[in-house]
């Protein structure tokens, strides 16, 4: 039996209505849901960006506040120091880069080839990536000292120079970067191990067909194919080293002794936000970081063509 035609209209109307209505209401239960999280960036992240702005054109000691413009950016371009901090954390996050990409390749490379024991030199190398930076910090300060240092008695030991590492200005920042490299190296090798066995074998199957040997191999066919994941370490390094401040304060305090050398932008920002109240000049010092960590990180992001 048909139905009415008049009547089938208004029940496929109600049954829309139904369906927006469900609908809205489907949408609201996952906005509750997601309202804790809303709240908490704007609260944690949006707030704090914007009175850390906002600070950056008063002279401000925590209680008292006066308007002073961009004076408090014309004091921190006048002065040496800041830009000094600069100098240190560019100085120490390219070497890190430079040395502990291509070794962490390598390693991976090798670990990738071994048959057995694969999860446990996993494992091993990555234990450092999870330890406190703070606690290793406290260890590499014992093994760096002039006199009582592990790493200088075995110099010795071996017939080799020593250093005087940690208390000279000329080589603190070198303990710094072994300290990063010894930290971070691990997370280069499992994200390498990620791409390195992603790469599929038919490729080396066929270069075995055509006479290559594992040498070319890894040069014509590994290398090449890593471009990702190198130029997305290099950005991820550049972000984490220009934020670079535990370790710093671990070894050498928010001054960066010995003579300022290892006081980073972070540490300046500290140093002058909680060591010395003026909170006007860290804003300023903080806004300044932003601008450069975008900048440099759009730059490599050029650079490297890693398509986001």
């Amino acid at each position: 039996m048909s139905l009415n035609p008049e009547v089938r209209p208004k029940s496929n109307k109600k049954l829309v209505y139904f369906k927006k209505v469900g609908r809205k209401r489907s949408d609201l239960v996952w906005y509750l849901f997601l309202a804790p999280t809303i709240v908490g960036m704007l609260l944690f992240i949006a707030y704090p960006v914007f009175e850390s702005l906002r600070l950056s054109f008063y002279s401000s000691n925590g209680t008292i506040e006066t308007w002073v413009g961009l004076r408090n950016y014309e004091r921190i371009f006048s002065g040496g120091s800041f830009w000094y901090s600069v100098y240190n954390t560019f100085y120490i996050g390219f070497f890190q880069l430079l040395i502990a990409i291509p070794i962490g390749f390598v390693l991976a490379s090798m670990i990738n080839r071994l048959k057995w024991f694969k999860g446990f030199f996993k494992v091993l190398f990555f234990l450092p990536n999870v330890t406190s930076i703070v606690a290793a910090a406290m260890i590499f300060a014992f093994l760096l000292h002039p006199e009582l240092g592990l790493l200088n008695y075995l110099l010795s030991t071996l017939g080799l120079p020593t250093s005087p590492w940690l208390s000279d200005p000329s080589t603190s920042k070198w303990g710094v970067i072994l300290l990063t490299i010894w930290h971070w190296i691990g997370f280069v090798i499992i994200i390498c191990l990620a791409n390195l066995q992603a790469i599929s074998q038919e490729l080396y199957e066929a270069s075995e067909i055509d006479g290559a040997n594992k040498l070319q191999q890894w040069f014509y066919i590994t290398i090449p194919n890593m471009s990702g994941t190198f130029a997305f370490l290099i950005i991820m390094g550049w972000i984490s080293g220009l934020q670079r401040f535990n370790e710093v304060f671990v070894l050498g305090g928010p001054g960066g002794s010995p003579n300022r050398s290892l006081q980073t932008m972070v540490s300046f920002i500290y140093e002058r936000g909680f060591g010395g109240f003026e909170f006007g000049i860290a804003s300023a010092a903080t806004c300044l970081l932003f601008v450069i960590i975008l900048l440099f990180t759009m730059l490599n992001i050029k650079l490297t063509r890693l398509k986001i």
